[in-house]
Formats: C-alpha cells, structure tokens, sequence
C-alpha cells in the first residue's frame, strides 16, 4: 500500500496528480488491500456479463449514486467517453477483460479523475457503513450517541423509505387505485 499512498495528498486520499488511483480506490470503497487486476475487473463487472458497458463504468465513478445527482449529464459524457477511448481499444463500445488487462499493465493501475468524488457504488447502508459509521462509531454506540449530521441524514432516509413502502403497501391493497385510473375515463 505505500507506493499507492505516497500519489495522494493526505488522510483524505485526494490524488494529488490527477489520477484515479485504483489500489487506493479499492481500499477505500471495498476495504481489500490486496487483489490484482484481473480481481478489480471482476469487482466492477456489475452484471457479471465478462465484460464492462458504459452504465458499468459510470457505476465505478459513482455516477449512479445519490452523491452524484447534481453532476451534469455532461461531466458523465465525458467520463463515459474518455475512460471508452482508454480501454476499448478495439472500439466494440464495452471494455473486455483482455483489454482491461493491457490497459493495466501499461498505465499501472491509474484512471482518469474527473474530481466527482470518490465513487460510491454500493447500496446506501453499506455506504453509510464504510464512509462514516467505521469513522465515527462501533459496536459501544448507543442511539443516543447518532447525532452527526450523516447519522440524522441517514435515518432520515430510513423513515422515507419506510414511509414510502408503507404508502405502497396500502395501494397494493385497494382493489382499484383511483389515482392511476386516467382523467379522460373517469367519471366527474
């Protein structure tokens, strides 16, 4: 890990020139310090398909997450389209394992960044599990002790959630929900 480490700034894992570094990048999101590539392929290969498609890829930078909401369709063009231009070298418009591999070995494990963040792509809890709660709490934490802001947030999120499921379940209960029955058949 000191080699990955040495091309970033600080604790905060900022590349420092201009490069996503992957070592560091699987530390931080998937807590393994040891994987080669062929591993980080397989990681990130979402749909298990063999190969990378662009939703993959934008799926690595994070672009899928909720942190992502405010970044332009624009930005996610031009990382689709440059991280393309890097590894599918026989143009086929997904990225193959062989070609993840030469790209590998020739640039040492560094992608683009393109400074939208550290690319979160796992499910809201396990984000929340990794990026704050192994930061700020453990198992000694009581209830009363989630009082950061990212805590409330988080809850917060919960209750949606909950509420929402609650809304549905009562829909799914209704013999005939009215609000989907369109305006021109019903009767006024």
């Amino acid at each position: 890990m000191s080699e990955a480490l040495a091309i970033f700034s600080d604790e905060t894992r900022v590349p420092i020139d201009g490069k996503f570094h992957i070592i560091q990048f699987v530390h931080r999101e998937h807590r393994i310090d040891n994987f080669d590539a062929a591993s980080f392929f397989t990681l990130h290969d979402f749909d298990d398909s063999g190969y990378w498609d662009t939703a993959e890829i934008l799926k690595t930078y994070g672009m899928e997450d909720e942190t992502a909401k405010d970044v332009p369709q624009s930005k996610k063009d031009e990382i689709r389209i440059e991280v393309m231009k890097l590894l599918d070298s026989n143009n086929n418009g997904i990225v193959e394992r062989e070609e993840w591999m030469a790209f590998n070995l020739e640039r040492k494990g560094t992608l683009p960044d393109f400074g939208t963040g550290p690319g979160h792509h796992w499910d809201m809890e396990m984000e929340y599990e990794i990026h704050h709660w192994e930061k700020y709490h453990d198992e000694n934490t009581k209830e009363e002790d989630l009082i950061h802001p990212e805590d409330i947030a988080h809850f917060k999120k919960h209750d949606e959630l909950e509420d929402e499921a609650d809304r549905v379940a009562a829909l799914d209960r209704m013999p005939i929900v009215e609000q989907n029955i369109p305006a021109k058949f019903r009767r006024e």
